[in-house]
């Protein structure tokens, strides 16, 4: 990257106007491990010259040791076809790059805004990564990229022989595209995926179809399916009719999903899924007369409804505020010919925990079980929920322990909602106990989860779980933030452990994340009250130091230099 040393020094002079310190002043106490003193600046008309130029060479040396940068004059683009300079090209590198992960060192390509498409394809080349389906996935969906920039990395990837060239990968791609709403360029995709002959299946249906409902182009995904032979090569049958109808009804587009259905009848055979999907639909809003009209037709269309038309029938009742006709259809559904499942047992405990009877969510759990019906993971993540709400934490807890010895194990999301309202009130027992067998039966505990013990043990001054809690947090992949060292550094506090609260907070720093003015306040006046004031005093320009450091880069970020 060029440098111009005139404009860092403009830039710098603009630093000092708007801080309290002089310019060497800054620049000492801005860079840590620096044991250079900046010179002494003279006015002499005779050396201005000379002392200028000494002025220039000491900043940019400073400044170099601050941020990733040379001071070098400008390199050649390192991508140059010249090949007189070719061989004097100095290779871009990022100075951390060992520490970045496959998907970030070539996301990182993009980032340097290397122009020509040779130039960027020949720079992931040399990431010199292990490239699989899963690292191109993370590339596309984190981080920041354009559609263009996607779509340039993917034909990329594409190209690689660890890449198959078939509907999976394209399905990655599309997937990325449509989640952040870029449909010109998804639709792009598409037309490829046919010059190339590659077959799509209802999975990139429902792909197309979700990501266009979702960006509110409720017509153009209709219009789609009108042409889904020539768009997809895919035939308009029940199958793929139920996949429209269903992206619809989860978008909460279940008005226009009735419409098309109503407007294809007796043209495209229906299944009883079809019924089903407009029936869940309508469920999700508590529409119970739209229910029984899609019921009745339903029967006169020569369906018998099952056990998922009952359940969602049962969850529209209970939404409606109708328990009691919930009921009685539930006591009926036998001599309907339709003996109840596990989803119709969920469906009437949903009802009674949203009322907050759970007398009678039991009553239907046991009901469950003499019916030789195996509760599911909806079952007793419903159960275990409604009893955490009601503050029956000992029965959650059996409940969550009765699911382990069925061997279920539950999603990340799922175990973070149950520690979630645990740790909101009383001490953190039950929340570490949910914790521990969860991770002990493999499940992956989500950052969000492990910020929360910290935060719970942090406050009731449990330092030993609490690290014991960070360790395992850095094992699973997790870095720490700020966020996580203030809990670290606040629960030391509590307990007296001082030393070891500055070390933490030393690691923060080095780490380039500088704690709130409050965390930082509290070490320092407890290291002052325990006599350990040389302590305190060092800590206390060490803080300084980042405060000025975190200072001049967002004022460099302000004034549009990037690093």
């Amino acid at each position: 990257m060029a440098i111009n040393p005139q404009s860092f020094l403009g830039f710098l002079s603009l630093t000092n106007k708007i801080t309290r310190y002089s310019l060497p002043h800054l620049l000492r106490s801005s860079i840590p491990f620096s044991t250079l003193d900046p010179p002494q600046f003279t006015t002499s008309h005779d050396d201005t010259k000379l002392q200028s130029n000494l002025d220039e060479d000491h900043v940019l040396n400073e400044l170099c040791n601050l941020l990733p940068i040379s001071p070098d004059p400008p390199i050649p683009h390192p991508y140059n076809h010249d090949r007189s300079i070719s061989n004097k090209q100095v290779e871009i590198r990022p100075v951390f790059d060992r520490f970045l992960s496959p998907e970030e060192k070539l996301r990182g390509v993009f980032v340097q805004k290397i122009k020509g498409k040779s130039g960027i394809e020949r720079a992931l080349s040399e990431c010199s990564v292990d490239l699989s389906l899963d690292v191109v996935a993370k590339v596309l969906n984190r981080g920041n990229l354009g559609g263009e920039a996607m779509i340039m990395f993917f034909n990329w990837a594409i190209k690689q022989p660890m890449i198959s060239k078939d509907v999976d990968s394209y399905n990655v791609v599309i997937r990325a595209l449509g989640r952040r709403k870029y449909i010109d360029f998804m639709v792009n995709v598409l037309h490829e995926l046919r010059v190339d002959g590659v077959s799509m299946n209802l999975e990139t249906l429902s792909i197309v179809m979700d990501s266009l409902v979702r960006a509110r182009r409720v017509y153009k995904a209709i219009q789609m399916f009108g042409n889904l032979e020539e768009e997809f090569g895919l035939e308009r049958d029940a199958e793929s009719l139920n996949v429209l109808l269903q992206c619809l009804c989860r978008r909460s587009h279940v008005g226009a999903a009735n419409s098309y259905f109503n407007s294809v009848k007796r043209k495209i055979p229906f299944n009883c899924m079809t019924y089903n999907v407009i029936i869940g639909g309508w469920s999700k809003f508590g529409r119970v007369s739209e229910m029984q009209r899609v019921f009745e037709e339903m029967e006169e269309d020569g369906f018998s409804p099952d056990c998922l038309s009952f359940s969602y029938l049962l969850e529209g009742l209970g939404r409606a505020g109708r328990i009691e006709d919930a009921v009685k259809i539930f006591g009926s559904m036998e001599e309907k010919g339709c003996v109840p499942d596990t989803n119709v047992c969920n469906a009437m405990i949903s009802n009674f925990i949203s009322v907050g009877d759970l007398d009678e969510c039991m009553k239907y759990y046991r009901s469950l079980l003499s019916k030789n019906c195996d509760p599911n993971i909806d079952t007793y993540t419903r159960m275990i929920s409604g009893l955490i709400k009601s503050s029956k934490v000992a029965d959650a807890l059996e409940m969550f322990n009765e699911m382990l010895s069925r061997g279920m194990v539950t999603e990340t999301g799922t175990v973070t909602s149950f520690i979630e309202p645990l740790c909101s009130f009383g001490p953190p027992h039950a929340a570490m106990v949910i914790y521990t067998k969860a991770r002990k039966v493999g499940c992956k505990i989500s950052l969000s989860a492990y910020k929360l013990l910290l935060m719970r043990l942090s406050r009731f001054g449990k330092c030993g779980m609490m690290l014991k809690i960070w360790d395992e947090m850095k094992e699973s992949g997790y870095s720490s933030d700020m966020e996580v060292y203030e809990y670290l550094i606040s629960g030391l506090c509590n307990i007296g452990q001082f030393e070891n609260a500055v070390l933490v907070m030393e690691e923060s720093l080095r780490k380039g994340f500088c704690p709130s003015r409050f965390i930082c306040s509290k070490l320092n006046t407890r290291l002052l009250a325990s006599n350990k004031v040389e302590r305190a005093y060092r800590l206390f320009l060490k803080i300084k130091r980042a405060r000025c450091s975190e200072n001049a880069r967002r004022c460099m970020r302000a004034n549009g230099w990037h690093f």
